[in-house]
């Protein structure tokens, strides 16, 4: 009997987390990519499973700066170490943009962000790839101590700590994940992101002398519930959509709670299309799992023009069609039989259903749903 491929999901999981173990994390870096390949690879699931998938260095990039965009704030009166050296350049390039772009003191949205400021958002991100290149993506399949490993998620022989842009830009902008490793990745993804998010965790703790056991809560502060400030989407939720949860129609107050219909953990989407007001039980019950297919279309349902409205009035982003890519990846790469949410004490089994979304077409051209385009030659 053969060994398996190296994208089957098992045996790629097997090689992550060994990199992972082996490994030295001077920066949480690497955590940061693999988190971020991993949301990817949820929302590109491509037809053919077993197909090369290309990765725009710019989209990497900004899916990097948006796992930091709520660390960079102080914790504690602290800014955060994320590297054992005296500077971190990611985390202090955001944090140098979320400052620049604040509005009266208060935390501006990524997209909104990048939007009103597309020259420094373009800056941040080239500094941002450039790091990314030199460093995660070359060492990430390589382990100390002179083992030559073989690369299994993409080729990096091209790759060096010394490459700039230009070279970055020579090989196309991107990296190519291996036949099957983005469907790998996407089925991996519910299980590779928590473990993933927990030993970013504890690097940031070991990082920070001052932190301990008894400080609180430093998870809910890098990935934790209160990741954005919903005070404003829900009270637009209930203003246009009436005081009641989403899932099962009891009336609900002003603090209801704002739940993310494809979950939080699953794939981070905090666009006005992924979320709903649910009741507390609703919320509570559905938890982490997978929403039945006739949740995530009555969302989307709500209609494109309305959400996007709706948003604009808030200053808040909508993130329509990450919301269907995401819920295409997410329900193509679970296997049958995973439990999915259909109410408070209602758990059914999965049925593969490759065409359920085939109604909602991707507007490219919607200025509200992208950010500015990164990919220059400069």
């Amino acid at each position: 009997m053969s060994n398996p491929s190296p994208a089957d999901p098992l045996t790629l999981g097997q090689h992550l987390v060994s990199v992972l173990d082996t490994g030295a994390r001077v920066a949480t870096y690497k955590s940061a990519v693999l988190v971020a390949l991993l949301e990817f690879s949820v929302e590109n699931v491509p037809d053919d499973h077993s197909s090369a998938v290309d990765v725009d260095l710019d989209d990497l990039a900004q899916r990097v700066v948006g796992l930091y965009w709520r660390q960079v704030r102080d914790f504690d009166g602290h800014y955060l170490r994320q590297s054992t050296q005296a500077r971190a350049t990611i985390p202090d390039a955001v944090r140098e943009f979320a400052r620049a772009t604040r509005t009266a003191g208060r935390e501006t949205p990524l997209d909104i962000a990048a939007l009103r400021n597309p020259d420094l958002f373009r800056e941040m991100i080239k500094t941002v790839k450039r790091v990314l290149a030199t460093q995660p993506l070359y060492r990430l399949q390589r382990v100390p101590g002179g083992y030559a490993s073989e690369p299994f998620l993409y080729d990096d022989g091209w790759m060096s700590d010394k490459m700039g842009i230009t070279t970055v830009l020579a090989h196309g902008n991107r990296i190519t994940l291996y036949p099957g490793v983005c469907f790998a990745l996407a089925r991996m993804s519910a299980l590779l992101k928590p473990a993933l998010m927990l030993a970013w965790v504890d690097d940031v703790r070991r990082k920070n002398s001052f932190l301990d056991d008894d400080v609180p809560d430093l998870e809910g502060h890098l990935f934790g519930s209160d990741r954005v400030a919903l005070a404003r989407p829900r009270a637009a939720l209930i203003e246009a959509f009436g005081p009641s949860c989403f899932y099962c129609s009891t009336r609900v107050g002003p603090e209801a709670h704002v739940d993310h219909v494809l979950p939080w953990s699953r794939v981070g989407i905090d666009g006005l299309a992924n979320l709903v007001l649910a009741c507390p039980s609703c919320n509570t019950s559905k938890s982490q799992l997978l929403p039945a297919r006739s949740h995530v279309v009555r969302a989307l349902d709500r209609g494109r023009q309305s959400i996007t409205d709706l948003a604009t009035s808030i200053d808040w982003p909508v993130q329509f069609d990450r919301v269907v890519t995401s819920a295409r990846g997410l329900y193509a790469s679970q296997p049958a039989g995973s439990p999915i949410w259909w109410g408070r004490n209602k758990i059914t089994a999965l049925q593969v259903d490759f065409a359920w979304l085939q109604g909602y077409r991707i507007d490219l051209s919607s200025v509200a749903e992208h950010l500015p385009s990164t990919n220059t030659k400069s």
